[in-house]
């Protein structure tokens, strides 16, 4: 089998040839950039190589063609042109992480340095609006600043929190047509488009880090609030957003086809490590009709199948994902209330492809032994591969500081569980 005959006969639930990998295909499956350095280094021997950081908000790195037919990886992503601070990883540049790893950034990844050595980081790269992120000094990742003016509940208009949607320009357009035409005519690997838009209250989105003056609600805190005290307002925001992506969805269907075999719908979180942190009445009532659209519009206008990520333990929505079309869950977080993969399988098994759940990011991966690491991944291949149904990723993305031994014997259980 191609990578991509991999990826299509796993989404329609038939066994491939071996397990399907992604890592680096999107956002939720992708590896540290320090840590991808190092994981480089020892597969291809390539000293001095400096990783893109792609994904500059969880400084997450590329993995480019050469390291992901080293490693065996199957998918490859079609993100938007823009990070999440608004500018396009383009006009590569040298940076160094505090740990003193060497990276390539995009040309507008511009930062400024605090009294106490944090790196502020600005929208679209513009030095001169308010900063929109700050990674302490010796730190990892960007934290988002919010910067939401105080709330006037009588001056709350919707509209503000609609300034990032807006239907796709023809060039934009063509643009993922074409980018799409090229993976599929110069790889064998499947492909997940990242779509523009259909992120459903996705709190990771909403203190707009992209933007460089946002309006409306955009504090983390406040948004929580808001879906419980203030619905009304967030079923505008949410009924409008979705008009605007259905309308992309039908031009980039048409554009793109069958270039890509799955879609990155939504990424907003619902799950604890407990449980789900709030009821299924309330995920019916302010989440359900928007996901119903949007994936009956990918479903008609498509043959993709749709990706949900929801960290932590969602065992009791998985029926609800169901029901408003979801094809796939990720990441599969084991480690969480309910979320046994055994169970999961036997349960679900036929009807959502599970991507991820591999192994523990948050213990047997970063603390484990390689020999630890090794056994985890052979047995949740063992549970979740037969019969198709589950593209193997860790859950979440791999960390900084996790060790290049524990990921090598990753990959080695992968391969050793094809023989």
């Amino acid at each position: 089998m191609t990578s991509r005959d991999r990826l299509t006969a796993t989404l329609n639930h038939r066994e491939p040839d071996r397990v399907c990998v992604d890592f680096g295909a999107t956002a939720v499956t992708g590896i540290y950039a320090g840590t991808l350095a190092r994981l480089r280094e020892a597969v291809l021997g390539e000293k001095g190589c400096r990783v893109k950081v792609v994904e500059p908000y969880q400084m997450l790195g590329e993995i480019d063609p050469k390291l992901r037919e080293a490693l065996g990886i199957d998918v490859v992503g079609l993100p938007g042109r823009k990070t999440l601070f608004g500018f396009e990883n383009a006009d590569w540049k040298p940076f160094t992480l505090f740990d003193g790893t060497p990276v390539l950034v995009p040309g507008k990844f511009n930062v400024t340095t605090e009294a106490d050595g944090s790196l502020l980081i600005y929208p679209e790269g513009d030095t001169s609006a308010p900063p929109s992120g700050r990674m302490p000094k010796g730190g990892l990742y960007f934290d988002a600043i919010i910067r939401q003016p105080p709330i006037v509940e009588e001056k709350l208009n919707p509209e503000d929190n609609l300034e990032e949607f807006r239907d796709l320009t023809d060039a934009e357009v063509r643009d993922f047509a074409d980018r799409a035409e090229r993976l599929s005519r110069e790889t064998l690997g499947g492909a997940i488009l990242g779509l523009p838009g259909t992120a459903i209250g996705d709190i990771a989105l909403v203190p707009a880090t992209f933007l460089k003056r946002p309006k409306g609600i955009r504090d983390v805190e406040e948004w929580y609030i808001s879906t419980a005290a203030r619905r009304d307002y967030l079923h505008k925001v949410f009924s409008r957003q979705t008009e605007i992506a259905v309308r992309n969805i039908e031009r980039l269907g048409k554009a793109v086809g069958d270039r890509v075999q799955a879609a990155f719908v939504c990424g907003t979180d619902f799950g604890t490590q407990r449980g789900p942190f709030l009821s299924k009445p309330a995920y019916r009532e302010l989440y359900s009709p928007y996901y119903r659209r949007l994936n009956a519009a990918i479903h008609k206008a498509t043959p993709w199948k749709t990706f949900k990520h929801s960290c932590g333990s969602v065992y009791q929505l998985i029926p609800d994902f169901l029901e408003d079309g979801f094809d796939i869950l990720n990441p599969v977080q084991c480690s969480a209330a309910e979320m046994d993969p055994k169970r999961l399988k036997k349960e679900f098994g036929r009807q959502v492809t599970f991507w991820g759940g591999g192994v523990d990011t948050q213990r047997t991966l970063p603390f484990g032994k390689p020999r630890e690491v090794y056994k985890e991944v052979r047995a949740r291949i063992d549970l979740l591969a037969p019969g198709g149904g589950f593209v193997f990723n860790a859950i979440h993305n791999i960390q900084a500081r996790t060790p290049v031994e524990n990921v090598l014997a990753m990959f080695k259980a992968i391969r050793d569980s094809a023989k």
